[in-house]
């Protein structure tokens, strides 16, 4: 095999399980904010669906809800724009879908003497490319609202355009003093520098060296996501929402995209700020305490306990934001607006000015 055609095959390996660990955490995604609302609310929660009778504490039910949606009628308004109608969705699922590119599961992998990098794309813009990516989706929703021919759609997809582009601007701000502590826009390059210890015990994570660049970057991604309190694109007291003349797959292609925002934003947390697939104490051999004691690890365990911690963190970014979710009240359009624009960017100049003064000092 030459290196050009191996060198393609591993990374279509990369794109497919790439591609199937987030489709499969969006379908469970589901389950967990069923269950997860069901617990705040004193309920069971969804726990019918089953196969062959065993239904393993509803374990099944977002096999049920894709069936239900590929099943639907497919509607389409009178006199929309059926091809920019049908597109909408697949341009929000697009852009998406393809941020996963630029996410470091883990650091490498060595089989034989080959060396292979956990990450589809390792590129000097990472965070450029994923931040672009998130806002090129704002598309899909715009399109939505205005090829439905419905002006209730349309004042949805207008007020998620404003929302998104509003909060961008403290999304990124919030990140400046995290790239001037890493001075690098490299996903992989700022994860290793989190591998990095402080007073020789402390893991060198964003919470600690920018604890308000991440309290910043959570509410303003909780915004980008859309989803309560920021859910003003779809108040179904006021205007439903971008997707109200959506049915079957491709109001489900909506609903995917959300919950896939979710678990981009819990990916980019875990990233920044949480380092990414690094254990504290973990190198590449084992386990390096600071008090002096060592436990050697294989390589392949070493591998595996970065995978896995990167997927628990995840795990617990997703959580977090779907209990935010169930737990706070809708803002109002002027509330929205002035937290964003009064509070997290003025917050955000702050944290760029401290973090520019403590590091002179």
């Amino acid at each position: 095999m030459t290196e050009t055609l191996y060198e393609m095959l591993i990374i279509f390996i990369k794109i497919v399980c790439a591609l199937v660990w987030l489709l499969a955490c969006t379908l469970y995604l589901t389950w967990l904010e069923r269950k997860e609302s069901a617990l705040i609310q004193d309920r069971v929660g969804a726990n019918r669906a089953s196969i062959f009778g065993i239904r393993i504490i509803g374990l099944f039910q977002p096999f049920a809800d894709a069936i239900k949606m590929i099943f639907k009628e497919d509607f389409v308004p009178s006199f929309s724009r059926k091809f920019l109608h049908t597109m909408a969705p697949f341009i929000s699922f697009f852009f998406v879908a393809i941020t996963i590119a630029a996410i470091p599961f883990g650091d490498t992998l060595r089989i034989g003497n080959r060396t292979i990098h956990l990450q589809i794309l390792d590129f000097n813009v990472g965070l450029l490319f994923i931040l672009a990516m998130l806002s090129l989706g704002i598309y899909g929703i715009i399109i939505s609202g205005w090829a439905s021919n419905n002006k209730y759609a349309l004042i949805g997809g207008m007020r998620g355009a404003a929302q998104i582009i509003s909060y961008e601007v403290a999304l990124g701000l919030s990140l400046i003093g995290l790239i001037m502590v890493y001075p690098s826009l490299r996903l992989s390059s700022i994860v290793l520098y989190q591998g990095e210890l402080l007073f020789g015990f402390l893991p060198k994570w964003g919470i600690f060296l920018q604890p308000l660049g991440f309290v910043i970057f959570l509410l303003a991604a909780l915004a980008e996501t859309k989803r309560a309190p920021f859910d003003l694109p779809e108040g179904e007291s006021e205007i439903i929402g971008f997707f109200t003349e959506y049915s079957g797959l491709k109001w489900g292609l909506f609903m995917m995209v959300d919950f896939m925002e979710v678990i981009i934003i819990s990916t980019l947390l875990t990233t920044l700020f949480f380092g990414g697939w690094q254990v504290p104490w973990l190198a590449s051999d084992g386990f390096h305490f600071p008090w002096g004691g060592e436990l050697l690890l294989s390589h392949v365990v070493v591998v595996l306990l970065q995978v896995a911690a990167f997927n628990i963190k995840v795990f617990f970014f997703c959580w977090l934001q779907i209990l935010i979710r169930w737990t706070y009240p809708r803002f109002r359009y002027d509330q929205l607006m002035d937290f964003g624009w009064k509070l997290l960017v003025p917050l955000s100049l702050v944290n760029i000015i401290g973090t520019g003064i403590i590091m002179t000092l």
